[in-house]
């Protein structure tokens, strides 16, 4: 097992698993949206004001080949990272793809303070959510293994994952 990837729509729990099961595997954490931050040296929100979402897409795809090379990280996609048919291809290549779900209220409930969401600048509505969650749920669905996060802890997905890595003979190294 080269690296754990996470997908999922935003606010289903990527970035806090992504960091404890990182820790927990002994492998560097990897947040690529922090990468297209880094790389564009502007915020997401910037971005996409400035350049709009098919430049971020760009952006993102690049970080995504760079990611394809690391090994031993446990990398957070941003969620429409699987959009793309390359970045999908080079994030199964990457290692094991692990999709976490929630429920459209438990998004919504999740999402509710936070401003660095373009996509949902001007709609965060359940049905807005609803809609792009099903447009996305195709790519979302060839993971290797699907968490609803919904009602759980960090702990609790993050030991589920470790799990099924256990299960399918994933062998890492502290």
């Amino acid at each position: 097992m080269r690296n754990v990837v996470l997908t999922g729509f935003m606010g289903t729990g990527k970035s806090s698993v992504g960091r404890l099961l990182a820790d927990r595997l002994g492998f560097r954490y990897c947040d690529l949206d922090a990468q297209v931050v880094a790389a564009a040296g502007i915020s997401i929100n910037e971005i996409f004001a400035r350049h709009g979402e098919p430049h971020f897409r760009a952006l993102e795809t690049e970080a995504v080949r760079r990611m394809a090379r690391e090994e031993r990280c446990v990398v957070s996609t941003g969620g429409g990272a699987v959009i793309a048919p390359e970045n999908r291809r080079l994030l199964r290549e990457a290692g094991v793809v692990v999709n976490l779900t929630a429920s459209v209220d438990e998004v919504c409930r999740r999402l509710r303070e936070e401003t660095d969401r373009p996509l949902l600048k001007d709609d965060r509505s359940g049905e807005r959510i609803a809609a792009m969650m099903a447009e996305r749920e195709q790519f979302y669905a060839v993971a290797d293994l699907r968490i609803d996060t919904t009602g759980k802890s960090v702990e609790d997905v993050v030991a589920e994952i470790i799990g099924f890595l256990e299960e399918k003979g994933c062998a890492w190294k502290r």
